[in-house]
């Protein structure tokens, strides 16, 4: 490791897919403290995502932490502990910024949790498309038992997982194990340490040979859903299927698909 990647707040790391285009890795850069979230690291990151998110050969964007004991271990509470009302509103508008670049961002997320994902951490795991845990993962928002209220994406909870586990879990501060979070809908995947990678690269390796405009409509269009009631969410579907036959993508693999089917009933 070089002395940069070192004092880096966050690595990256690129898996070119040749013709598919590629896959980023975005990963919290500070395993000595949890990889918790102080403003370099929340600087860092939206900055990052952003640029990354320039590039139109990029597929799929993988977030974790560096490590094996935590994904983002909340917000860093040296930090915390200095702040102002002022300073406090900057702060967390910061935390946002980070739900906010993955959320906007025109390709799938998938949060990568190997450990403790608490609070800030919980937040941006909640702002992912797609989550699969280790099943030694912690899960918690604990900001009540330091006197803050969870904010933020906090608020993407009760689409997840409703409004009487959002409660408990906002309102308890107390932390559930990784069988709860997938029995309560937080996560949509669990696995053994060793599979993590493995599980992974199973989303992103269908995410990867899927068509990279629909796959970047469809992302749009979820988007979209989720601010409209079901009549007008099912118009823009009608509109995005629309956009989707303005390149020849479609037409282009549909026929290679009916061709693969013919050769094997050939």
């Amino acid at each position: 490791m070089s002395d940069s990647s070192k004092t880096s707040p966050i690595l990256v790391r690129i898996d070119r897919r040749g013709a598919h285009g590629h896959v980023a890795t975005v990963s919290i850069n500070n395993a000595a403290r949890v990889n918790c979230l102080g403003q370099a690291q929340i600087d860092a990151f939206i900055q990052t995502v952003a640029t990354l998110g320039e590039d139109p050969a990029l597929r799929a964007l993988i977030v974790t932490g560096e490590g094996d004991r935590a994904f983002m271990g909340g917000a860093n509470l040296f930090e915390l502990g200095e702040l102002n009302p002022i300073k406090a509103r900057a702060f967390l508008t910061g935390v946002h910024g980070m739900s906010k670049v993955l959320r906007d961002l025109a390709v799938p997320t998938i949060a990568r949790v190997n450990g403790f994902c608490l609070g800030a951490g919980l937040e941006v795991m909640a702002a992912c498309d797609m989550r699969v845990a280790s099943d030694n993962a912690v899960f918690g928002m604990p900001e009540v038992k330091i006197g803050l209220p969870s904010v933020v994406e906090a608020a993407l909870l009760p689409q997840l997982i409703g409004w009487g586990k959002t409660k408990v879990l906002l309102y308890t501060g107390d932390n559930i194990d990784a069988p709860t979070a997938l029995d309560w809908g937080l996560i949509e995947k669990m696995v053994a340490p060793a599979d993590l990678d493995a599980a992974v690269e199973t989303w992103v390796g269908s995410i990867v040979e899927s068509g990279p405009r629909a796959i970047r409509l469809q992302k749009e269009l979820i988007r979209e859903w989720e601010a409209m009631p079901v009549s007008d969410a099912i118009q823009a579907g009608i509109r995005s299927i629309s956009r989707a036959y303005e390149t020849d993508e479609p037409t282009r693999m549909i026929a290679e698909t009916i061709a693969r089917l013919k050769a094997r009933k050939g």
